[in-house]
């Protein structure tokens, strides 16, 4: 009995132990479970912020576009697009009793030091593309001046006649290098794998680590969150580079620049190389007075003329003196050659020698009708020209004819937004506001202005999506193109993989209780 009753209590013993292992083991399952739901239902409400954080910044995209949609007399009353923290700074588009679930997004651009005419700091509004050299138009610059591909590249900081070459290469349609430059087998035939030279425009501005010599270093600088800012975890990588430098050349470089080609009235410009003379003289007089477009029509029939001692320039001639049924057979190279010069027409009444009825020291008073009227394009837009009210001092150096005294004056008085575009800075709507200023001369402007203008109308952003609190947030780099009659999107990078690079204070978030 007592060895039976002993057998009975180690039994009872050994299942009270099973049952405790049990529970153990289900309670440890049910933690187990329970934390991976947990997980899970986080990952899925993370999942869903970054939905949502990508709607927001699709929400920033649909505002600029009917915002930058409503024209340019309508966005100057609400403000401009060039620094205006009322339209783009911490926009609400979901409200919520949640501060969670408070939805905004900003638009950020770089800010131009008025001082010096470095980049430094950001700003809430839109870049002009124009700020930036467009690569895909450099071998057109060799049309206007020997190597001028080269001296345009060579404004970008450490950039070698090498490099520049070697771009201009990539770019050209021939297979002949030029002087410091490679074609395919001088140099992409030894690579592995071989490839060669596009030979054709651009499609990115990274597609320039494909030619030799192009480093991300030298493209992307020590900004790696692609911000526009040097921010304290990239200090360390940005020590010994020079303001210039911290960027890299993508901060330089664009694929997108071009403007209208039309007056302030929203009519496409005379083009005063039009080969039809009796269409040509019809639309100049419907813009300009009598004595001006007959001046321009005979001038594309007997071209300049060049007095000679004795000669006296006293002649009028009009539009029923003129054969309009003749071809025009000199080419205007810019609108400024109207200035100064004289014709010498053959009349009905004998040989005349006409004087130009623009004269240089009318200028102030005469370009605005000549630059807003006349062009010597066809297209509807312009590409590639850069804006020199808001460009920098780096990339202006490398214009032809610009001088750094030039460029010093141009920043020294320029403003980077026109303060009284229909009053006293009415010259300033075009690029030649630094002629009828005085800080050029009329021969050092005619050799700027195929590289030169005042403004462009493709523009970029920076949007940003984020909540009032919590991390998740999203951005994208967006190009906008404003030439046609709605805005619409040329470029669109997601940058929601690196770090957001501003407080949420910096972009307006509201203060919760």
């Amino acid at each position: 009995m007592s060895r039976s009753s002993v057998n009975h209590s180690d039994r009872n013993g050994v299942v009270l132990i099973m049952v405790v292992v049990v529970i153990a083991i289900l309670s440890l399952s049910s933690y187990g479970y329970t934390l991976l739901m947990q997980t899970e239902n986080e990952a899925v409400v993370l999942s869903g912020d970054r939905i949502q954080a990508r709607r927001l910044v699709d929400s920033g995209v649909e505002s600029v576009r009917v915002f930058l949609a409503q024209g340019d007399e309508i966005i100057e009353q609400f403000g401009g697009y060039y620094d205006n923290a009322d339209q783009f700074q911490g926009v609400i588009v979901r409200d919520d009793e949640d501060p969670n679930k408070v939805g905004l997004y900003s638009v950020v651009s770089p800010a131009m030091s008025e001082d010096d005419g470095v980049q430094s700091g950001t700003r809430f509004g839109l870049q002009d593309e124009s700020v930036r050299l467009n690569l895909n138009i450099l071998t057109l610059a060799d049309v206007y001046q020997e190597n001028g591909g080269r001296i345009l590249l060579l404004a970008l900081p450490n950039m070698t006649e090498a490099i520049a070459d070697a771009i201009l290469d990539w770019i050209d349609e021939d297979d002949e290098a030029r002087e410091f430059g490679c074609e395919f087998n001088d140099y992409y035939a030894g690579l592995s794998p071989a490839y060669a030279p596009k030979n054709g425009p651009l499609d990115s501005v990274e597609e320039l680590l494909l030619i030799r010599g192009v480093t991300p270093a030298l493209l992307f600088g020590a900004d790696a969150n692609y911000n526009g800012v040097i921010d304290i975890e990239e200090e360390a990588a940005a020590n010994g580079l020079e303001a210039s430098e911290l960027l890299g050349w993508s901060n330089y470089l664009t694929l997108y620049s071009k403007e209208r080609n039309y007056t302030r009235g929203g009519l496409q410009r005379v083009n005063i190389n039009s080969e039809n003379l009796e269409t040509l003289y019809n639309d100049l007089s419907s813009v300009l007075r009598e004595e001006w477009a007959s001046f321009i029509v005979a001038y594309r029939l007997f071209g300049p003329y060049v007095l000679v001692e004795d000669d006296e320039a006293d002649g009028v001639v009009t539009g029923d003196d003129l054969d309009l049924t003749g071809v025009g057979s000199f080419t205007f190279l810019s609108v400024l050659d109207l200035i100064g010069i004289y014709v010498e027409v053959d009349t009905p009444d004998g040989t005349q020698i006409i004087e130009s009825p623009i004269k240089e020291s009318q200028l102030g008073l005469a370009l605005p009708s000549l630059m807003d009227n006349l062009s010597i394009y066809s297209e509807p837009v312009i590409t590639g020209r850069l804006n020199i009210n808001q460009a920098s001092r780096q990339l202006m150096l490398g214009i032809p004819g610009m001088t750094e005294e030039i460029v010093d004056e141009i920043i020294g008085v320029r403003d980077l937004v026109l303060d009284d575009p229909d009053g006293a800075d009415l010259n300033r709507n075009w690029e030649t506001w630094v002629l009828a200023e005085g800080l050029v001369t009329l021969d050092e402007m005619k050799s700027m202005m195929p590289f030169i203008s005042a403004k462009g109308h493709v523009l970029r952003a920076e949007i940003v999506g984020f909540f009032a609190e919590g991390k998740i947030s999203s951005r994208a780099s967006v190009v906008f193109d404003t030439t046609d009659l709605f805005p619409r999107i040329l470029f669109w990078r997601d940058k929601s993989h690196l770090s957001l690079g501003y407080t949420k204070e910096f972009l307006g978030a509201p203060i919760l209780e």
